[in-house]
């Protein structure tokens, strides 16, 4: 059975609910509560159990028949490393890196239905001794970020001297950042180039081939494995640009397993998902920087969380049905 799909567009814009009712006729308030409090009702593949989410057009808005596990709290954070100009996580899919400065005044009670990565670890950071650092900090800095949608590891600066150093090694492309995603077909090694804009037509990023449309995206790939008629890649970045490693492999019509997002390129249709992956099949396995202060080299790496595994042994033992070309096209339970 097909999970019903919602792309938003600019006329049904709006409060999620409302948004949802618009899209689905004859649905009542009552019942339009009853789904999102029996967690049944997605944003962009994600679990959305707050009335005040706002969507807009390109967000895909999904009626599961089955409620999804609860929202990541601190307890699913890991630190794995913490000292008094920086820390290093292992964030949760399904979590916010930081929450839009629009929305940081939100009741306390608002902010605890989903809560940031930010807001979790000014809670888990206290509980933690730093033998080496004689005074609390509790101050954290933005450095890089990660879609919701997305787990893996993400580093916060403590300090502006801190934060400064680690953003210019980013900017320098001197940072190492490589990315896992479970993709349907093959691609052969390459790197991808192009330039990002806030709207392709259709309310989501996309690119552009012209420098003046916007900042430079740079993703280099390699395929690890096959996994029957999927893929398993290595991305790594260049560049860092919001949701840049979606983009460019759906511009490839090779988009991630379990993004109801970005599905292909503009004016094609869009390419099935029939890899029943549990949510975006994307992580952030390593990131390696040189700390701005102690001069050392940091290093971390990270395997695919116990939900892709599972994708991976079910897709690799999976018996072929075909060319995966012939069986990805068009879009399953969209209006």
């Amino acid at each position: 059975m097909s999970t019903p799909q919602f792309t938003v567009t600019s006329e049904t814009a709006g409060a999620i609910l409302g948004a949802l009712r618009k899209h689905v006729q004859d649905l009542p308030w009552s019942a339009a509560r009853k789904h999102m409090e029996g967690r049944r009702i997605s944003v962009n593949g994600i679990l959305c159990v707050d009335e005040g989410r706002r969507v807009v057009a390109g967000d895909v808005i999904e009626l599961r028949h089955q409620p999804l596990p609860p929202p990541p709290r601190d307890d699913d954070v890991r630190i794995l490393h913490l000292d008094e100009h920086l820390v290093v996580v292992d964030k949760p899919a399904g979590m916010l890196s930081l929450r839009h400065p629009g929305d940081v005044k939100w009741r306390q009670e608002r902010k605890d239905l989903q809560p940031s990565l930010e807001e979790c670890l000014h809670r888990l950071i206290p509980r933690r001794r730093i033998a080496s650092s004689p005074q609390t900090n509790h101050e954290l800095l933005a450095v890089h970020r990660i879609d919701r949608e997305t787990s893996g590891i993400l580093v916060f600066a403590r300090t502006e001297t801190t934060q400064r150093g680690l953003i210019d090694q980013f900017a320098a492309h001197s940072a190492v950042r490589k990315y896992l995603c479970v993709i349907p077909g093959k691609l052969p090694a390459q790197t991808i180039e192009s330039y990002q804009i806030r709207d392709r037509g259709d309310g989501l990023r996309g690119s552009s081939d012209r420098p003046a449309d916007g900042q430079r995206m740079v993703t280099h790939i390699r395929s690890l494995r096959q996994l029957g008629d999927y893929s398993e890649l290595e991305c790594r970045l260049e560049t860092g640009r919001t949701n840049q490693i979606r983009i460019h492999l759906a511009e490839k019509s090779h988009p991630i397993c379990g993004d109801v997002k970005y599905r292909g390129p503009l004016g094609q249709p869009p390419v099935a998902d029939l890899s029943q992956a549990p949510r975006l099949a994307l992580h952030a396995t390593q990131l390696g920087f040189i700390h701005p202060v102690t001069q050392e080299v940091h290093e971390y790496q990270l395997p695919w969380p116990k939900d892709i595994q599972g994708l991976i042994r079910r897709l690799s033992t999976a018996r072929a049905e075909g060319p995966v070309s012939s069986r990805v096209k068009g879009r399953q339970g969209q209006p």
